[in-house]
C-alpha cells in the first residue's frame, strides 16, 4: 500500500473543502471495502478525509411518516431500529443479510451505497478492466463470469453491484441527500446508480467533494408486508447470486400494489418495473408470479457461465412473491 496522508474532518463544510483542496483524496467512513482496495492498489487515493466525527449517524422520523437515515449510521444499528423493523422489514432483513456482524458494525449506510463491485478482474489490479482503467476492455466478457450480471450490462462492463441494502432502498424509492461544492441535492435513488454504458468507471452522479449526508425513505404502507430473499452459494457471509426485495398489498385477492427490486443479477440495484406492471391489478397466484418473472428477465443478456442466473432470478422472484403473499393481512 502506498503512503497516504490523513485528515480528520470537524464538519461537513470542512470535509468538502479538504477534499476539494486535494483532488486525489477521498472520504473515509467505515472503510470496510475501501481499505481492502487500497491494499490491493486498485484505488490509490493520495489522502483520506475521515468523516466519522461528523453528526451524520442519526435515524429519525420525518414529517408525514418517512424516515431519514444518517449516512454514517452503521448497518447493524439501522437493522435494529424498531421503526425500520416494523415499517420497512425488507430493509432490516437486507442489512442483516448483507455482511458478517463484524463488518455490519463498521460499515456505514452511505458507504454501502458507494461500495465498489466484487468482480475479480477489477480487484486483481492487472487484468484489463474498464472500471479501473477506462478503455482497456472487460476481461469478464469472455472470462470467468459466473457471478456477473445479466441485466443492465454493456459491452464495456458486466460487473454485478454487490449491495443488499441498496436493493431494498431502490424498491422503497429512497432519496439520497448530499452536500457538495454546489450546495445541497436530493437525488432519487433510481438516478444514483448509473448503468455502465460506455462509461463504466462512472458509477454515481456525484461531483468531486460531494458527500452523502443522509438517505430518506419515503412513507410506504405497502412496505409493511415486505421481505428480502437472498440466494447465495453458502448461507454465511456471501454475496447474492440472486436476490429480491418484495412488497405487496393485497385487496380481495387482487394485487393492489407491488414493489420489486433485484440484486445479484444486474450492474445496478435493479427496480423490476416490468414485473411490477404485470403484478398490479392481477389476481394473486403462481401463474401471475411466473408471468411477472418471465417479463422482467426477457431482456437479460447472459454470457457463458452466468446463463443459469436467468432461471435462478425468475425462481427467486416467484418464491419471494409467494412468501410475501403468505405473510397474511392486507397491508
Amino acid at each position: 500500500m502506498r503512503p497516504v496522508s490523513y485528515a480528520r474532518a470537524t464538519g461537513v463544510a470542512d470535509a468538502i473543502a479538504t477534499i476539494l483542496a486535494n483532488p486525489g483524496s477521498s472520504y473515509l467512513a467505515g472503510g470496510t471495502t475501501q481499505v481492502d482496495l487500497m491494499r490491493l492498489n486498485v484505488i490509490q487515493p493520495t489522502a483520506l478525509v475521515d468523516i466519522n466525527a461528523l453528526p451524520l449517524d442519526h435515524v429519525e422520523e420525518l414529517p408525514g411518516g418517512g424516515l431519514r437515515i444518517g449516512a454514517l449510521a452503521r448497518m447493524s444499528e439501522v437493522a435494529e431500529v424498531p421503526v425500520v423493523v416494523q415499517r420497512y422489514p425488507m430493509l432490516a432483513q437486507a442489512l442483516l443479510l448483507g455482511a458478517s456482524p463484524q463488518l455490519r458494525h463498521m460499515a456505514s449506510m452511505g458507504g454501502n451505497l458507494m461500495q465498489r463491485v466484487r468482480c475479480g478482474y477489477f480487484r486483481d489490479g492487472v487484468s484489463p478492466c474498464n472500471k479501473r482503467e477506462p478503455g482497456t476492455g472487460c476481461s469478464a466478457l469472455e472470462g470467468i463470469n459466473r457471478g456477473h450480471a445479466v441485466l443492465g450490462t454493456s459491452e464495456h462492463c458486466i460487473a454485478t453491484h454487490p449491495s443488499d441494502a441498496a436493493v431494498a432502498l431502490v424498491a422503497l424509492g429512497a432519496l439520497v441527500q448530499t452536500e457538495g461544492p454546489s450546495g445541497e441535492r436530493s437525488i432519487p435513488i433510481d438516478d444514483f446508480f448509473l448503468l455502465p454504458g460506455d462509461t463504466p468507471h462512472r458509477e454515481h452522479p456525484l461531483e468531486q467533494g460531494e458527500l452523502i449526508v443522509a438517505i430518506d425513505v419515503p412513507p410506504s404502507p405497502v412496505a409493511n408486508r415486505s421481505l428480502y430473499l437472498k440466494v447465495r452459494d453458502r448461507e454465511s457471509y456471501e454475496f447474492a447470486l440472486s436476490s429480491a426485495a418484495v412488497a405487496v398489498r393485497i385487496a380481495d385477492g387482487i394485487i393492489a400494489d407491488a414493489r420489486l427490486a433485484l440484486g445479484g443479477i444486474a450492474t445496478i440495484p435493479w427496480r423490476a418495473r416490468r414485473a411490477e406492471r404485470v403484478l398490479r391489478g392481477a389476481r394473486v397466484g403462481q401463474d401471475v408470479f411466473t408471468q411477472a418473472a418471465h417479463e422482467e428477465l426477457a431482456v437479460a443478456t447472459p454470457r457463458g457461465e452466468n446463463t443459469f442466473k436467468v432461471e435462478l432470478a425468475e425462481r427467486t422472484i416467484v418464491r419471494a412473491l409467494a412468501m410475501a403473499v403468505a405473510m397474511g393481512g392486507t397491508a
